[in-house]
């Protein structure tokens, strides 16, 4: 599986004003704000690394769900895939990106 451009630009667009950089990991595209991960993309999937209390109000929202990077992967640690409504949101998105962000450099207690 292989990541979808139009994915990666919104990821980087939304992340704009962070310290991010990509690079291909296994299937997929990892991307990083300085050097801590916090989000793969694989196919049209997002899945962002986020706080347990974000996982959770994460997973309240219809389609989200633990992301698998890969048919048949377990789900990665810590990392939702975000529902297309999400997606979908250009403010809510910017929004979930940050709080994934803050979460991965530690600018957030977790």
């Amino acid at each position: 599986m292989i990541y979808r451009p139009t994915r990666y630009e919104q990821v980087m667009a939304a992340a704009e004003g962070n310290d991010v950089r990509a690079r291909k990991m296994l299937d997929g595209m990892a991307v990083y704000s300085g050097e801590k991960m916090f989000a793969y993309l694989a196919g049209e999937d997002v899945g962002l690394k986020l706080a347990p209390e974000d996982q959770q109000a994460m997973l309240t929202i219809d389609g989200a769900e633990p992301l698998c990077p890969r048919p048949g992967a377990a789900p990665m640690k810590e990392y939702i895939r975000l529902p297309r409504q999400v997606l979908e949101d250009r403010t809510a998105f910017a929004d979930w990106i940050q709080k994934s962000v803050d979460y991965a450099v530690g600018h957030r207690v977790h």
